[in-house]
């Protein structure tokens, strides 16, 4: 058995900044393998010094070191590029109908920072790969939009994700307050993208994030 399960199963026990007792038996069974086998990779690891093992009468505490720690992080960055590093996949549905007002207030703020005269309204793509928006951008540097008060109202910051669509320029947009559950990008762009590209309601779409 691979290292690197037993190693995740371990820090997803809790064996992690603290001592924990761990059942062999209980072990092997969520891992599906043997008690013999899961002895043998805990040997391996106390021998290459990413567990810390000891014995208490009948019971077996199991912590993982510092070095097993930097090896699950280094996995989890070398995951997250991987997986989420570059693109989001979904398909085309219908908005709520207020984009179109919001990129109209904005209007000013957006050709300031984004560097486009945005057309107004947004095109809305529901995720099927990663699960949510947070997924896909949570290493991303976002371009800020700061906030304003205009007529007596405050209208938040924006956080705005430079990507592409079939090569178009455009960007996810995230207000401080939304109403888009998190699997839903909001996405605005120079023109109209449904007919720039010949989309309607369905049409599965792939973003690449710039």
């Amino acid at each position: 058995m691979d290292k690197t399960i037993v190693l995740v199963k371990l820090a997803e026990e809790g064996a992690i900044g603290e001592e924990k007792p761990i059942s062999l038996r209980e072990l092997a069974r969520k891992l599906d393998t043997s008690p013999q086998t899961i002895f043998r990779v805990l040997e391996r690891l106390e021998n290459e010094g990413m567990i810390i093992r000891k014995v208490r009468g009948r019971r077996t505490y199991i912590e993982l070191t510092e070095k097993a720690v930097s090896f699950l992080e280094e996995l989890y960055d070398t995951l997250g590029k991987a997986l989420y590093g570059g693109f989001l996949v979904g398909e085309v549905i219908s908005g709520l109908g207020e984009g179109a007002y919001y990129v109209q207030i904005y209007r000013e703020r957006i050709r300031e920072y984004l560097g486009f005269d945005p057309y107004p309204g947004t095109l809305n793509v529901r995720l099927l790969f990663p699960r949510t928006v947070f997924d896909a951008l949570y290493k991303v540097k976002p371009v800020l939009i700061p906030g304003f008060v205009k007529n007596g109202r405050t209208f938040g910051d924006v956080k705005a994700y430079r990507i592409r669509i079939d090569g178009l320029e455009s960007a996810i947009v995230i207000p401080s307050r939304t109403v888009h559950p998190a699997n839903v990008a909001e996405i605005i762009a120079p023109v109209k993208i449904r007919e720039k590209l010949g989309l309607k309601d369905g049409d599965r779409v792939k973003i690449t994030i710039v």
